[in-house]
């Protein structure tokens, strides 16, 4: 395929299959469902709004206020290429962005994804919290996403103490 009209035909055929929109509106509902649950459960962290993207990756902010304070967010974020949910570190704008990408990257911290570059990168630090997301399990696939949210969490927090003079 090369051109638009040349998607927009695929693309109909397959909303003329109805799976698209029920996935879609399933998956989209799931990720409200788990900022209500992290919003009430955690009032004491800042939860954003939800991004919903352009079918590339759907994500919430779900940030302490440690981390706010020094202008950084983290982001549970579903990435919809790889089908995985994953957690991210990211500051308020570039220039915060550039300080702590270079910080972590100097302090040769290894447990975590560090990009090589920022550069069109909306990320300090990644990890996968689930590979592969059991739907017909969601009970068990929000303890996974919040538990090691809250993990990454912790362990960023930690690292900044010992690293960050702010």
């Amino acid at each position: 395929m090369d051109s638009i009209q040349e998607y927009m035909r695929e693309y109909k055929k397959q909303l003329d299959r109805g799976y698209i929109q029920k996935a879609y509106h399933g998956l989209m509902k799931y990720i409200m469902d788990l900022r209500v649950h992290l919003k009430n459960k955690y009032p004491e962290y800042f939860v954003s709004g939800i991004y919903y993207g352009y079918m590339d990756m759907t994500y919430f902010s779900f940030s302490p206020k440690s981390l706010k304070n020094r202008n950084l967010k983290i982001a549970i974020v579903f990435v919809h290429e790889t089908f995985k949910f994953e957690v991210w570190l990211a500051g308020s704008n570039k220039k915060v962005q550039n300080r702590y990408w270079e910080l972590i990257k100097e302090g040769n911290w290894k447990e975590y994804h560090i990009p090589s570059t920022i550069k069109g990168v909306d990320s300090i630090l990644e990890h996968v919290l689930v590979d592969e997301p059991d739907f017909s399990d969601l009970d068990g696939l929000t303890h996974m996403v919040e538990t090691g949210s809250l993990k990454f969490i912790e362990d960023v927090v930690d690292f900044l103490s010992k690293h960050d003079s702010l």
